[in-house]
């Protein structure tokens, strides 16, 4: 272990080690790890058989005789997890049950689940796996080494890259939300545009990511989407993003690289957010954000004048008190 992290090894080194735990569940065969003092506590208390912990916390006392000094703990941890994981081997085949269209195209191995349905014309890279009853509609294209998750669907004509992953019952490529007020009540307007998710993109469960109308919905390399989240036609997310649990993104907005948006932000259509800004949970987005910057609340605005508002606002509270003080005694006189 203290090889594999870059560290430094203290104590005996005869433990074996076959997972890696928070300091309070870990057992003898865990390895854990310490990245500040505040959870000295919990490592003065842990069964854990060897810990990973940072320089500044060496001579912490009365913890496991055994750990690892390195630079970055939990980044450490990270490495190890990824040498211990264990994938399940792919049953490579097709599934009996599997119904493939007439055209459909792959390279190398693939592995189709039982009631997987891939529809005419669709091509598959090399080694990727389609999970049970999936479904890839017509003329669908997909890079090498991608994953579909069970009941994960990809509409038509969706272009995939490589070692693209999806979990069980994202929805990539369906219509947008969009309609025209008619003489009958709403109309639907066609969306004729494309939906494409670049290399190394992740999508959690039950996410949908709508195509575009006219132009395409583009998700950027690297970007890595949450679940329950809804991505509107037409959106354009830059490479490296983060999107967090129960976001949702208005049509037409673009997002640049390295944006963060946390958990159940909203973002009005037809905005720009700038590279590498920072959107705090339960935001709401009506207007561009600058590159770089954080913005919190509802409408959102700049992080720190949403604390001096609420620092305000605390202050407010016992001048309030004193006036109704002074307002009763005012009364009474």
């Amino acid at each position: 272990m203290a090889d594999l992290v870059g560290g430094e090894l203290v104590g005996p080194a005869d433990i074996l080690l076959a997972g890696v735990a928070s300091l309070e569940r870990a057992g003898p065969g865990d390895l854990s790890f310490l990245v500040s003092h505040r959870y000295l506590s919990y490592f003065q208390r842990t069964s854990a058989g060897a810990v990973l912990l940072a320089p500044d916390l060496r001579d912490a006392r009365s913890g496991p005789v055994t750990y690892i000094v390195v630079a970055d703990p939990a980044g450490a941890a990270v490495r190890v997890l990824r040498t211990l994981q264990r994938e399940p081997a792919a049953a490579w085949g097709l599934h009996p049950t599997a119904r493939i269209a007439r055209g459909v195209r792959w390279r190398g191995r693939i592995a189709i689940g039982p009631g997987a349905v891939i529809g005419a014309g669709t091509a598959l890279g090399a080694d990727c796996r389609i999970g049970a009853h999936a479904i890839l509609e017509a003329d669908v294209t997909i890079g090498d080494h991608c994953a579909i998750g069970p009941h994960a669907t990809v509409r038509r004509g969706v272009v995939l890259g490589n070692r693209v992953r999806l979990e069980a019952g994202a929805c990539i490529g369906g219509p947008g939300f969009g309609f025209t007020r008619g003489e009958t009540g709403h109309e639907r307007i066609p969306h004729l545009g494309g939906c494409i998710l670049e290399d190394d993109v992740e999508v959690g469960a039950n996410t949908t990511i709508d195509r575009g109308s006219f132009d395409d919905t583009v998700v950027g390399c690297g970007t890595k989407v949450d679940n329950l989240v809804q991505i509107g036609h037409n959106v354009r997310l830059g490479t490296r993003c983060v999107v967090m649990a129960q976001v949702g993104i208005g049509g037409t907005t673009e997002i640049e690289d390295d944006a963060v948006l946390a958990g159940q932000a909203g973002l009005a259509g037809h905005l720009r957010v700038g590279q590498g800004a920072h959107i705090a949970a339960q935001s709401g987005v009506i207007g561009d954000v600058p590159a770089g910057t954080s913005v919190s609340g509802y409408p959102a605005r700049p992080h720190r004048a949403v604390l001096r508002q609420v620092a305000a606002l605390q202050r407010l509270a016992p001048i309030v008190d004193t006036l109704e003080r002074l307002a009763r005694h005012d009364g009474g006189t």
